[in-house]
């Protein structure tokens, strides 16, 4: 398989667990977005912990903020960043102090992947490499290409009288806006403490770390903790503090993509040509053109099971016409240029009303165009293929059979949702791809129907659930509970 997907040591969402987290918030670079708040009153501490579950995108363009306070003029600042090449920076600069920078040699990319960051700072611990510790996993960062320990009883200014934000740095030049999602984010004024006490390793599987509850934490006067349950409040202070004011943050930014159920994604990684711009979480691709053929895939590799989701499509500047393609692969993007469906392992519903596959026509189906919403199906127990337009089943319901992943022609052993145009001609063509894995939204807005798939998972348009073929067939959402299903 050429590109690996949801690796078991970076996420614990296959696992059930005591502990669920049911929710995130995406923070979508192109819209700045922050969670922020007045500090009215304090001057630091010399003990402090931040946690976060986060899952990027990997696409920020520069720096993405995790935590940041300071001044509107910055004159002073403390920060928890992630770096754009994926690492982990602390940095604060308390002005008489001077500066203290620590910089992970750990890249931290995977865009398939939660990850749990646990900064811890005492400055009154009696060993100096102790007094910030940074921990990914459960595990311990100890190797940095920047690392200045601080003196001791010296105080940290994260809770300094004035602006203390999440996702983006809050200065004149409003910059640095993270790009991904955040959970379970905990900052805790006045004690330092262990990482265990945001997560453990999971008994059966102990290189994986699971969040636990953290409601019993004691978050001291400047602290809070969201947790993302309430889609019209996402700045709500779960544990009862002063909520954080939103900034270009909506409802349809809570999102079912969380630490203990993780959704399907498209994937930057698998885009060859640098055709398509990538937003809103890694659901939307824009192929911006570029004069050449290409699609691209996303996050779950797909052996087993009956699994849908749906594509909405809209024209980009340049775009008109039908030539969008939504549909299956197995294989990511080639290394030459390639449309989906020129191979005889692709499949895909050609938005001028056929099935492309094996480079020409295999069924005739109805016209979509901009505006319209694609359902996929994908049966891999029986070996076909479904599509639908607007909710409704294309072909009366009869499936397009595809090669079994058992045969040898799908050397890779499984297919990726797949997405392209058919004309790369920038000059001329461009298009948007909103994807729903499950997370319950095209674009940022929220799908109006919410239908679940029958596990209780994911929020689509429409039923997930049809009769094809003669029979009825249940179809579910993509997300890493119901791949454990098939484990």
């Amino acid at each position: 398989m050429p590109l690996p997907t949801i690796p078991s040591g970076n996420v614990a969402s296959a696992l059930g667990g005591a502990y669920e987290v049911a929710n995130s918030c995406r923070f979508n670079f192109a819209d700045s977005p922050k969670l922020s708040k007045s500090v009215s009153s304090g001057s630091g501490s010399t003990k402090f912990t931040f946690s976060c579950w986060f899952k990027t995108t990997t696409v920020n363009s520069s720096y993405g903020r995790l935590l940041w306070n300071g001044d509107s003029g910055g004159s002073y600042e403390t920060h928890i960043t992630l770096y754009a090449d994926g690492r982990l920076a602390v940095y604060w600069n308390n002005g008489s102090d001077g500066a203290r920078s620590w910089l992970t040699n750990r890249y931290l990319r995977d865009p398939s992947a939660w990850y749990n960051l646990v900064v811890i700072y005492d400055s009154t611990d009696g060993t100096a490499g102790d007094r910030l510790q940074i921990w990914i996993n459960g595990v311990r960062e100890t190797s940095f290409s920047e690392s200045t320990n601080p003196s001791s009883n010296e105080v940290i200014n994260v809770f300094k009288a004035d602006v203390l934000a999440i996702g983006r740095e809050v200065t004149s030049a409003d910059r640095f806006s993270f790009d991904g999602y955040l959970a379970e984010v905990c900052v805790i004024d006045g004690t330092d403490y262990p990482a265990t006490s945001f997560g453990e390793f999971d008994e059966d599987s102990p290189r994986i770390w699971k969040p636990i509850d953290v409601s019993g934490l004691t978050f001291g006067t400047n602290g809070f903790y969201l947790d993302f349950e309430d889609s019209a409040n996402l700045g709500n202070d779960a544990n009862g503090g002063t909520d954080l004011d939103e900034s270009n943050i909506a409802a349809g930014d809570q999102v079912q993509d969380s630490p203990t159920n993780n959704f399907c994604v498209m994937n930057p990684l698998d885009n060859y040509f640098n055709d398509a711009d990538f937003s809103q979480g890694n659901t939307v691709i824009y192929t911006n053109g570029g004069a050449v053929y290409t699609f691209n895939t996303a996050t779950f590799f797909l052996s087993a099971g009956r699994w849908y989701w749906e594509v909405k499509v809209a024209a980009g500047t340049n775009g008109t016409g039908t030539a969008y393609i939504c549909g299956i692969s197995d294989e990511p993007t080639a290394a030459t240029s390639q449309e989906l469906g020129n191979e005889g392992t692709q499949w895909g519903y050609y938005g001028a009303g056929h099935i492309r596959h094996n480079n020409g026509n295999d069924g005739s189906y109805t016209t979509y165009t901009a505006g319209d919403t694609v359902g996929v199906y994908l049966d891999l127990e029986d070996n076909k293929l479904y599509f639908s337009k607007n909710g409704t089943l294309e072909n009366s319901g009869t499936g397009v059979s595809i090669t079994a992943v058992t045969n040898s022609a799908i050397s890779n052993g499984g297919y990726f949702p797949a997405s392209g145009y058919f004309d790369g001609d920038a000059s001329s063509n461009a298009a948007y791809f909103y994807h729903n894995f499950g997370n319950g939204d095209f674009n940022g807005t929220a799908v109006s129907s919410s239908v679940a798939d029958d596990n209780g998972y994911g929020l689509f348009e429409y039923s997930p659930n049809i009769t094809g073929d003669g029979s009825a067939k249940k179809f579910y959402s993509l997300c890493t509970k119901n791949l454990a299903l098939y484990g």
